[in-house]
């Protein structure tokens, strides 16, 4: 069923607030759910079920992707049917069973879950088709200059795939995240400039565009599992996704960008993000998708997030989702480049202290990443 249940006063049971848990932001939890309880498919009700499946077009239309690493050691993807609730109300009638909202009234009077059983029938068809092929991610690596640090690595990452042609049309993702690609160029070259003029940083230096981001987050998954670098010389990721425009909340004022991770393992690098923004590009710092928790998911979905799963301190730069996400009008007039050229610099000076200081920063956090 749709969303959640909620107490008498209004608030959700699970988080005990007016804002609810990740159940109702994202049907895969519940998918995975019942696949650890033996389900062989999954039928999802939506209310609002014409414009889900418009924002899900894409990925209803397109073929998925997953790494080939992963054939023999995943099971099969639980199938997964969304119904307008009339569709699954006229199946739970010819059983007697009622209705969709009489069983959610009953579980939110009961404050407890339950379950029916009955059989019924339908029809539907799937077909699959696999396809094997290669991507690719593009790595700059910059070695340190101080002998004994120089063994420890700063990565810096974004994506440079996007969503591709669909109906006719080229999604050109100057935006998602040809941004995050060109701040990640700059930084590159202001590294190895430094270099040549003898200043370059102390620890070495990664900067990496991946691949298949759109399609699961697939290149940085493929690096962490099968790094060039070790994962336990890496200080830390830095992400750059969407950094070239604003949302809603900010369309007044384009001098803000969205943190989300820096404190999740580390504190120093929270407090280090915190003094470079203070001490260069007096940004203003936004924390409202920094809760794992969000309904959105932000921090589960970029590239950062295949590095925070194995214990690396992250950072995800992110402005925020505009009219234009996944949309062939994401062009390039549409960047504000000043605004682009601030946060890379936040970025870069981040990195810097990163790079330069004297001890690496701490892992001190806990956190037990779903």
């Amino acid at each position: 069923l749709p969303g959640e249940p909620m107490s008498k006063n209004g608030n959700y049971l699970l988080t005990g607030e007016d804002k609810p848990s990740e159940w109702s932001g994202d049907f895969r939890i519940k998918r995975e759910a019942a696949v650890k309880n033996g389900a062989k498919m999954a039928i999802m009700v939506k209310e609002e079920y014409s414009s889900y499946v418009g924002r899900i077009k894409y990925w209803l239309q397109n073929p998925g992707m997953r790494l080939d690493m992963e054939r023999e050691e995943r099971e099969e993807v639980l199938p997964v049917l969304f119904v307008r609730p009339d569709i699954a109300d006229s199946w739970m009638k010819k059983a007697k069973l009622g209705s969709i909202e009489k069983y959610s009234r009953k579980i939110n009077k009961k404050q407890k879950s339950f379950s029916k059983s009955w059989i019924t029938s339908f029809d539907f068809d799937m077909n699959k088709s696999i396809e094997s092929f290669t991507g690719e991610n593009v790595l700059c690596f910059i070695e340190g200059s101080d002998p004994l640090l120089k063994n420890e690595i700063v990565v810096i990452t974004s994506h440079y795939d996007h969503i591709g042609i669909i109906d006719g049309e080229i999604n050109n993702g100057a935006d998602d995240d040809g941004s995050g690609t060109v701040a990640v160029l700059e930084m590159a070259q202001a590294f190895v400039q430094a270099k040549k003029e003898g200043n370059g940083p102390r620890r070495s230096v990664l900067l990496m565009t991946v691949s298949g981001e759109e399609k699961g987050l697939l290149g940085s998954e493929w690096y962490s599992e099968h790094p060039v670098f070790p994962l336990e010389n890496t200080v830390v990721d830095l992400n750059v996704d969407m950094i070239g425009r604003v949302d809603e909340a900010h369309a007044d004022n384009e001098n803000y960008i969205y943190l989300i991770g820096s404190d999740k393992l580390s504190t120093e690098l929270h407090a280090i993000s915190e003094e470079a923004n203070t001490t260069y590009t007096n940004l203003e710092l936004d924390y409202t998708y920094n809760d794992p928790k969000d309904p959105n998911r932000f921090y589960y979905r970029s590239d950062h997030y295949n590095f925070a799963k194995h214990g690396i301190p992250v950072i995800f730069y992110f402005s925020g989702v505009h009219e234009d996400y996944h949309r062939p009008t994401d062009t390039p007039e549409k960047i504000m480049y000043d605004k682009l050229s601030k946060v890379a610099q936040l970025i870069f000076f981040t990195a810097w202290e990163l790079a330069n200081r004297d001890d690496r920063i701490k892992v001190d956090v806990t956190n037990d990443f779903k």
